[in-house]
């Protein structure tokens, strides 16, 4: 025999305590009716409905239903097609398919719960997760390196948020390189990558996820060779660079990450170190200690790196490059700069022809065409308006950072030029947010 179970709300509970103390001649049922809020006629009612049903009667007659609720015979009609033609079909594109081809109408979140309730859809608890099977370390030293960047409180609170970029041996667990820098930039991995291959040769493979440093992530690129700029420079120094689709695929950095936030947070703190500067002058000292640890012997004695050339030229392959076309006018635009060529035999050979625009970290511009550099000079525009760009998520914190210097900056200048204590704190209030900006 199995007990009836009854659902009531908060405010009918306390309905039933009133009507068994009633019950129990403890109460009025004036009193009981001043308590409720509610008429003596309904609370003789409620007494009634107690007497002849008990505690179930309490309970509200409407209870499951919905003046909103479909139909039964659009819920069967509904899952009947889906089973029949978009059994593998998401909720979402299977009630855009029943309104086109059907004219049924529901909301997708209406017809999700119809294919959880009726096993056509899985939760995504209810789905098995993806089996991530071991693999084995790869043979020799420097045959793949795997790399990743770990935005962290590296200095805690003594310094701001910084991104360590970290280069691990799959081989042998060893850390290969380190680099404390603003944010996951090409230039940034530009830096980390040379000290790598100046300090132990060139790798066989990079391995990294598919940040947009590493990847064109972009279906259908509007322009370019299908190569982002690191990627280009490995290409040039003859490096493959192979992406991950998990993290876990790359586990290697991803546990060196848990714990360098464990232990090198702690070793910059017990030595004060507060600064890039200062931690990246630390790390060889930290990675000797490391590598001593926690490093493994190779299976294979063969040590895959291959050393650097006269050719491999790191100054110019670690640059940012782009093509750009000559005009008929000697004209070359390169990030909302436009560049006058000078009128040269070589410069008048590239008109209407594509030339490397190369930029340095620095910000100097070089212009070549079939490897001669030609003579150019920027052409500022009056009254230029400075459109929005696209930034990255993980290059998100380095931009923020170049903007408030760039505040900064211009705050500094207009306050020295200001005239009086007022004008100053005009522009201080200005730049505070305290004040709208000026108008045209």
């Amino acid at each position: 025999m199995t007990d009836d179970l009854t659902t009531l709300s908060t405010r009918e509970m306390d309905r039933l305590q009133v009507v068994l103390r009633i019950a129990d001649r403890r109460l009025t049922q004036t009193a009981g009716a001043q308590i409720l809020g509610i008429s003596d006629r309904q609370m003789r009612r409620i007494c009634r409905r107690f007497a002849q049903e008990g505690a179930a009667g309490l309970g509200s007659k409407r209870r499951g239903q919905s003046n909103r609720r479909l139909p039964v015979e659009l819920r069967k009609e509904a899952l009947a097609l889906v089973r029949a033609r978009y059994a593998d079909f998401g909720p979402t594109l299977a009630q855009e398919k029943l309104l086109e081809q059907h004219d049924i109408r529901v909301a997708p979140e209406t017809l999700r719960q119809w294919m959880i309730d009726d096993g056509i859809w899985l939760t995504r608890r209810q789905r098995k997760k993806r089996i991530q099977q071991p693999r084995h370390r790869r043979d020799c030293y420097g045959e793949l390196v795997q790399i990743d960047g770990s935005d962290h409180h590296w200095f805690e609170d003594r310094g701001p948020r910084s991104v360590l970029l970290v280069y691990v041996d799959d081989a042998t667990g060893k850390l290969m390189a380190l680099r404390m820098c603003e944010s996951e930039s090409a230039f940034s991995y530009f830096h980390a990558t040379r000290s790598y291959l100046e300090r132990h040769g060139k790798p066989v493979a990079l391995y990294s996820d598919k940040a947009g440093v590493f990847r064109v992530n972009a279906k259908r690129p509007k322009a370019g060779d299908g190569f982002t700029q690191f990627g280009r420079a490995m290409s040039d120094l003859n490096i493959d660079v192979i992406c991950a689709n998990t993290p876990a695929a790359k586990g290697r950095v991803e546990r060196a990450h848990q714990t360098l936030q464990d232990r090198l947070v702690k070793e910059l703190r017990l030595r004060g170190i507060s600064t890039m500067d200062d931690a990246n002058a630390y790390f060889p000292e930290f990675m000797r200690d490391y590598n001593r640890r926690f490093g493994r012997v190779a299976r294979n004695d063969h040590d895959a790196h291959r050393p650097l050339t006269e050719r491999d030229g790191l100054d110019d392959i670690f640059t940012w490059q782009e093509e750009r076309r000559v005009t008929a006018q000697l004209t070359v635009h390169h990030k909302r700069t436009m560049y006058l060529l000078e009128p040269t035999e070589e410069a008048k050979a590239a008109a209407r022809k594509r030339v490397t625009v190369v930029e340095y970290e620095d910000g100097r511009v070089s212009i070549r065409f079939q490897g001669v550099v030609l003579a150019a000079r920027p052409f500022h525009k009056d009254g230029c308006v400075t459109q929005g760009s696209i930034v990255e998520n993980k290059l998100l914190s380095g931009a923020l950072t170049e903007i408030r210097k760039r505040q900064q900056q211009k705050e500094q200048e207009l306050v020295r030029s200001a005239k009086s204590k007022r004008e100053k704190r005009i522009v201080r209030d200005r730049f505070a947010g305290t004040l709208p900006p000026p108008g045209p």
